[in-house]
């Protein structure tokens, strides 16, 4: 059983990740509420699998011709600088902190996302 439920939580964040929408969001969320993950280890397990994810969703992109390659380097070069520093200041925060902290993220994320559809939604209407 336990198996069914780490390749579920697999799917779901390999579906979201090659869309480019962030698996982690649902990864981790899955991996701390269903398999009983701690939320460090949970991060960690998804960083790991984002590797993969992300080389293979690139390819794809690549050759159907969506990528555009010109400002990655500038958002790389700093993301990859933060992502490290983030790493080692995550690792004194007590996993309660971390948790919360995540699920006050998704929750504003959501919010973010209802209103982006729903000016959509009226913007669409008004046509």
């Amino acid at each position: 059983m336990r198996f069914l439920l780490w390749f579920s939580a697999g799917i779901f964040g390999g579906v979201l990740g090659g869309m480019g929408m962030g698996g982690g969001t649902v990864l981790i969320p899955l991996l701390t509420l269903f398999c009983g993950v701690p939320q460090h280890m949970a991060q960690s397990v998804n960083l790991f699998t984002f590797l993969p994810m992300s080389l293979l969703s690139l390819r794809v992109h690549a050759k159907n011709g969506l990528l555009d390659a010109k400002g990655a380097v500038w958002m790389m070069v700093p993301a990859t600088l933060l992502s490290a520093l983030g790493a080692l200041f995550v690792q004194g925060v007590a996993p309660g902190a971390l948790r919360a902290g995540f699920g006050v993220f998704l929750c504003l994320l959501s919010l973010y996302q209802f209103y982006l559809g729903a000016k959509a939604l009226l913007a669409q209407k008004q046509k």
